[in-house]
């Protein structure tokens, strides 16, 4: 595995379009823009979006393409200053855009739909960030339709970016807003740097598939006591020297993800908690480079081969997997692995 000249920003994080805010207030902005030209909209279906045959760019349509009932919104404007909408459809519901009849949803050549999570981390920077905006405002559009408070259908405001509960049809006045909820994500390393612990949760059990540890952030809890409690709580596990790396937004379904590099703190004996985690395994550079698609040797040129005596390893040492590289999580280990 090449080694990074500097920390990559997470995945999902690296770039983006210009959101130009100040016109959400703007009325009939959406309308407006659906009119023109040179718009372009991002279908989202589910969690979903068009994906061009190359993997790495989103494919974007004329509103006109876009078929049936959607939620829409104005996403932002391009490098070139076009409008880039948003078209939002249920995963149950019908594909939204409408193909020619040369464009067959299952040709190699056309684009096809996949999802953020399988997605994104092979897509253009600028691409993943449109992708990830797209799906995280389309959820939210979808799902909460009704006021939290009072149960009155909302309306939309500030084109698809708040929901107002409307006095003439019964409702309270308030004012609803995209809900994101935050969650850390940690990766820790043995004391003496050697090895970084994962962990199997029970929803992967088949897949024999390791990743780093999250939570989510509880009321009145700090992000960095809330690392730690999840730690010991998934893997029994107390950490010092947290270092903060990134965030990325993952809608699934609102969250966004604090990412952290730990260390063990000396003497801690790692254990699964059965229930959220049912394994936990202390992972080299070499073995983690491998599973990444690396040769281990790169890695283990660059790391000592710690001592199998103390290590705290459990289930068996059949191949596994890693997260994808959408995810913030992949990030962590990347890091991890090349880091000298």
């Amino acid at each position: 595995m090449p080694q990074s000249r500097a920390p990559q920003p997470p995945p999902l994080a690296r770039a983006g379009i210009d959101r130009a805010a100040a016109e959400r207030d703007t009325p009939d902005l959406v309308d407006r823009l659906r009119q023109l030209a040179d718009t372009r909209v991002v279908a989202v279906h589910g969690d979903r979006g068009l994906v061009e045959p190359s993997g790495t760019r989103l494919h974007l349509v004329a509103p006109t393409a876009i078929a049936g009932a959607a939620e829409w919104a104005f996403l932002g404007r391009d490098a070139s200053g076009a409008a880039v909408l948003l078209a939002a459809t249920a995963a149950d519901a019908p594909e939204p855009v409408v193909r020619d009849a040369s464009d067959s949803a299952t040709a190699p050549d056309s684009p096809q739909w996949r999802a953020l999570r399988a997605a994104g981390g092979e897509l253009d920077a600028v691409d993943a960030g449109l992708l990830v905006e797209a799906v995280s405002l389309g959820r939210w559009l979808l799902d909460a339709p009704f006021c939290s408070t009072c149960g009155t259908r909302t309306v939309v405001r500030a084109a698809g970016w708040a929901r107002h509960c409307p006095v003439s049809e019964g409702g309270c006045g308030r004012e609803h807003f995209p809900r994101t909820d935050p969650a850390v994500i940690v990766a820790v390393q043995s004391t003496d740097g050697e090895r970084l612990l994962l962990g199997k949760n029970a929803i992967w059990a088949g897949r024999n598939m390791y990743s780093t540890f999250a939570g989510f952030v509880e009321a009145g809890e700090s992000l960095e006591s809330t690392v730690a409690r999840e730690v010991l709580e998934e893997a029994g596990v107390a950490v010092d020297d947290l270092r903060y790396r990134g965030s990325q937004s993952w809608p699934y379904p609102r969250s966004l993800m604090l990412g952290f590099h730990a260390t063990a703190a000396a003497g801690t004996v790692a254990r699964a908690d059965g229930e959220e985690i049912v394994d936990v395994r202390w992972f080299s550079r070499g073995e983690l480079a491998e599973a990444l698609g690396a040769p281990a040797r790169e890695a283990q040129a660059r790391a000592s081969v710690a001592s199998e005596s103390g290590a705290s390893v459990t289930g068996d040492t059949a191949p596994f997997a890693l997260p994808g590289t959408a995810s913030i999580a992949h990030r962590l280990i990347v890091d991890w692995v090349e880091r000298a």
